[in-house]
């Protein structure tokens, strides 16, 4: 039976988040099963957080070089994963994809053919990348007197994009059609399994539940089933039926966890539908809010703040906003751990402050 310590402790170990671990960038995004990309810094202090000698330069080549690529996939929300990744998970997401087209514009689309609707973004997009702004544009030519976001983002939804490098330089990021710009075909037939193993390997153990507010996907049971004795299931002291791969580490509940600043949209705060094992329903509530995911700081492998950085000239301020005192042995560490993300995010500032609220 285990815990929620143990639980937790079993994440952390898969999340890299036990010690700084000496991999690549290129292993960590592979077990990570990726990293949101909603925004462009977040995923370097992700990795930061994880790896012992984390090079910001190595993940931008990496990018520069497509062997790491940006495209909406897990929730219909823009990741990071690695192009064999890429390959196969995008075809596997592509009913959440179509879902999620829907559920956003199917109202503004209504009484357009679909099919039709990707086939003239493929056309626009065939050999050439396209900002949001310009792919409107292109759309409404097409499509007169309807709404050009809406037309724009069903492209991104129904079509498998790219986002071109680099990114994160501001403005608009144009994006292009994944296959001729990897010179590569998607998986045709993906296996589902392969989700459950590679998701259980990155934060397991997990109810199907969790696995499907990972993913976005549907009706995961019957996966779960069909594997059989490939699977061990464990029982929680709650009750729940928890699977997991019988190989996968399950250090004890009591195992240290390091203090760990962790970046807005961390996958490890939305990829369970119990969240549980990291935070409380009252934190929770204050580090998902709407759209949004916090920049949380881990405290013996539980969420007990909020933090933000800020930059303005020289001058490198990291906020912390405490849900709780903590000890005075946790507080050096934490401090110790802030000054960290202060010289990897802000290394060119003169001054570097840390503030705890």
């Amino acid at each position: 039976m285990l815990d929620r310590r143990a639980i937790n402790r079993a994440t952390l170990a898969r999340q890299l988040l036990l010690q700084r671990h000496d991999l690549g960038v290129l292993e960590a995004t592979e077990q990570l099963v990726g990293l949101q990309a909603q925004l462009p810094f977040p995923p370097y202090i992700g990795l930061w957080a994880r790896l012992r000698s984390f090079d910001h330069d190595e993940l931008s080549k990496l990018i520069l070089d497509r062997q790491i690529v940006r495209s909406s996939l897990m929730r219909y929300t823009m990741h990071l994963v690695t192009t064999p990744d890429l390959l196969w998970l995008r075809p596997l997401l592509q009913p959440v994809l179509n879902r999620a087209q829907k559920g956003f514009f199917g109202r503004q689309t209504e009484g357009l053919d679909l099919g039709e609707i990707a086939a003239h973004g493929r056309k626009l997009l065939r050999g050439k990348a396209l900002t949001q702004v310009q792919l409107r544009e292109s759309m409404s030519e097409r499509f007169p007197g309807r709404d050009p976001l809406s037309l724009a983002y069903s492209v991104q939804y129904l079509v498998p994009l790219v986002h071109v490098p680099p990114w994160g330089k501001g403005g608009s990021v144009p994006s292009t059609l994944a296959e001729p710009f990897l010179d590569q075909e998607f998986v045709s037939d993906p296996d589902p399994k392969q989700l459950v193993r590679r998701y259980l390997a990155a934060y397991g153990p997990a109810t199907v539940k969790d696995l499907q507010a990972f993913s976005g996907l549907t009706f995961m049971a019957k996966v779960f089933k069909d594997m059989g004795d490939e699977l061990e299931v464990l029982v929680s002291d709650t009750g729940q039926e928890l699977y997991d791969l019988p190989d996968a580490p399950r250090p004890d509940g009591d195992t240290p966890a390091p203090v760990r600043f962790l970046p807005e949209y961390d996958n490890l705060m939305v990829s369970h539908f119990d969240r549980t094992r990291v935070m409380d329903d009252d934190v929770r509530k204050r580090v998902c809010v709407g759209a949004g995911i916090a920049a949380t700081l881990l405290v013996d492998g539980f969420v007990r703040g909020l933090w933000k950085l800020k930059e303005q000239k020289k001058t490198a301020t990291l906020t912390l906003t405490l849900f709780q005192p903590l000890s005075k042995k946790d507080l050096k560490a934490v401090e110790k751990e802030a000054d960290g993300v202060l010289r990897f995010a802000a290394p060119d500032a003169t001054t570097r402050e840390f503030v705890v609220e």
